[in-house]
């Protein structure tokens, strides 16, 4: 069983990546060495295919810490032992 404390954290942590990471994107494709020529209508560079590969994992990461952390945060303010 995780602690309040850390389900705390573990939601603070998911809440953390799932705002930054798409902040993150948008600053990769507002990037000129994402692209070869101009924004979106050009063919995206290997810069913005590591990045979207990084991105999307680190998001995905976040995301499943935040469901980890819910569930261990509903799970101990539900038990009798936390009362």
């Amino acid at each position: 069983m995780i602690s309040k404390t850390a389900a705390r954290f573990l939601v603070v942590a998911g809440v953390f990546n799932v705002v930054i990471w798409p902040r993150f994107a948008k600053a990769i494709t507002d990037d000129d060495r994402a692209w070869a020529g101009e924004h979106w209508n050009s063919t995206p560079q290997a810069f913005f295919w590591v990045h979207a590969v990084l991105i999307v994992t680190a998001f995905l990461i976040g995301l499943g810490v935040l469901v980890v952390g819910v569930r261990a945060h509903r799970s101990s303010s539900s038990s009798p032992a936390s009362r």
